[in-house]
Order: structure tokens, then C-alpha cells, then sequence
């Protein structure tokens, strides 16, 4: 998996002819049997993401439900970024989190599709968004005063399409396909959190070229609170919403989560309509 990390991907080109993908042709060709080729000439397959020993943590953490579908929020876009480890310079507690893929009819694994992961850092700020995402609920700054231009919307909710970045930041994000197994594996730190809701991160799972769930997972709040007494999360005070005051938590949303030498390990089965047919 290590090889394929940084590797960019442009959405404004496609597969054919040429050496870097898109996302979007990255779906294209999940929907068949082909590898995908990267800017870097490296090989994306199922088979590059990998995870060991987590059969009991999947056992632990879902069923074949319908996994809930939320809003997708306002800081969502194509990162152009096929990757395992997502964090970059952004400092935290180390946080593995591996998903396992099911489709809910025959609740086998949905190998060859795509799922992104996206999520504030340690301040509550959002790669690619760090200027809107600045504010308390309606744009209000932590510390209160008048909300600055374009801020965070209340509760941080709110389906506005994707978003079109207004920097350069790419950390806290990133894509990988899933394995002959449905999984697939990111290294990540423990979300901070944000006025307005409680600490989580976003989750996107395309089926060939659709789009088939959005979702949110979550934490409990022990463990929540364990991370936040340390630094860097310990500098951000405070915290008004916790998973029994969010407008969005879900007990299903809940990750499997276990220590992991310095950090943690959390895993999470999503089960998804892959032929969007409702059922």
C-alpha cells in the first residue's frame, strides 16, 4: 500500500490515452476488472489496499442493515488524492481506520469500489476550506464577535454541492479501492471537533460511477474525551455538542475502536444499496 502513497490524481482528465486518472475514470475503471494507472505509472488495484487481523473488529461493529445515509456537508470535494496515509503535517493521535464494504441484498463484499474519507483536524479545520471552515455554527468565531465572510454554516451540516477549495490544503483527505474483500485501510488522526457537532468523519462510497452512500461515523465519548485532554486538542476549548446533543449521531455510527501501540485502531462494516434500488 506504501507505494501508492501521494500519487495525484486530476478530475479534468480521463483514462483513456493517458498516464493520470481522475477520480472519475478511477470509477470507470473499478466498474470493470482493470487496474488503474496513476501520474506516477504505479498500478491502483483492489489488491494494494490490505488489512490484517480485523476479522473480530468487523464482527464487532456492524451487521448487514442499511448503514444510514447523512448529509454530505459543506466541505466536500474531489482532493485528487489516492492514498492510505492522509494526515501530512497535521499533528494528533494517531488513528487507523479500516472499512469493510457490503452490499445490503446479499451482504458480500463490494470489492472495486471507492471510498473517501474526509475530516476536520485538531483545530476543527477543514483542508481545502480552512478559511470557511474558521467559525462557530452561522460563521461565529469560537471566541464570539461578528462571523466572518462565507463562515461555518450552523452545525457544520448542510448540502451545498461540492465544494470548490479556496486553498491549497489537501490533508485529512483521501480515496483508496477496495480489496477483494471490501476493505480498505487509512491512516488518519483523531478528528478534532467544531461548534455545532460533534466529533466525526465523513465517508463517501462510489459503485461504479455512482455515488451510493454518505455517511458520518463517530466516536465514544470517553475516548473522545481521553484525546482531547492531550495536546494539540487540549488548545481548543470550548466544546458544546457531544454525541447525545448532535443532530446527526446514530449509535450505528459508532466505530469499533481499540488502542493501537501509540494511538488507535477503529473499524466500521458500511453497507451500501449498490444497485440503488432500495432495498
Amino acid at each position: 500500500m506504501d507505494h501508492h502513497e501521494g500519487q495525484r490524481v486530476s478530475r479534468r482528465r480521463l483514462l483513456a490515452g493517458v498516464s493520470s486518472v481522475s477520480l472519475t475514470g478511477l470509477l470507470a475503471a473499478c466498474s470493470g476488472s482493470t487496474a488503474v494507472t496513476t501520474s506516477t505509472g504505479a498500478s491502483v488495484t483492489p489488491e494494494a489496499t490490505t488489512t490484517k487481523d480485523l476479522t473480530n473488529l468487523f464482527q464487532d461493529s456492524g451487521s448487514c442493515a442499511l448503514t444510514a445515509s447523512t448529509t454530505q456537508g459543506p466541505y466536500y470535494f474531489d482532493a485528487d488524492k489516492i492514498r492510505a496515509d492522509v494526515r501530512e503535517d497535521r499533528q494528533g493521535k494517531r488513528l487507523r481506520v479500516a472499512l469493510k464494504l457490503q452490499d445490503s441484498e446479499t451482504c458480500k463484499p463490494l470489492p472495486n469500489s471507492v471510498v473517501e474519507i474526509w475530516h476536520c483536524d485538531a483545530a476543527g479545520l477543514y483542508s481545502g476550506a480552512e478559511s470557511l471552515s474558521s467559525g462557530g455554527p452561522g460563521g461565529a468565531p469560537p471566541g464570539g464577535g461578528p462571523p466572518p465572510s462565507g463562515g461555518r454554516p450552523p452545525g457544520g451540516g448542510g448540502d451545498r454541492g461540492d465544494l470548490t477549495p479556496t486553498d491549497d490544503q489537501r490533508y485529512l483527505r483521501g480515496a483508496q479501492v477496495t480489496n477483494a474483500a471490501g476493505i480498505v485501510e487509512f491512516t488518519t488522526i483523531w478528528p478534532g471537533w467544531y461548534r455545532g457537532r460533534t466529533t466525526h468523519v465523513h465517508v463517501l462510497v462510489h459503485v461504479g460511477n455512482q455515488r451510493v452512500l454518505t455517511t458520518q461515523l463517530m466516536f465514544d465519548e470517553k475516548l473522545n474525551s481521553a484525546v482531547y485532554a492531550e495536546q494539540p486538542y487540549a488548545a481548543h476549548t470550548g466544546r458544546d455538542t457531544l454525541n447525545d446533543n448532535d443532530s446527526i449521531f446514530k449509535d450505528t455510527m459508532l466505530m469499533t475502536v481499540k488502542a493501537d501501540g501509540d494511538g488507535y485502531l477503529g473499524a466500521h462494516v458500511l453497507v451500501a444499496d449498490s444497485d440503488r434500488d432500495g432495498s
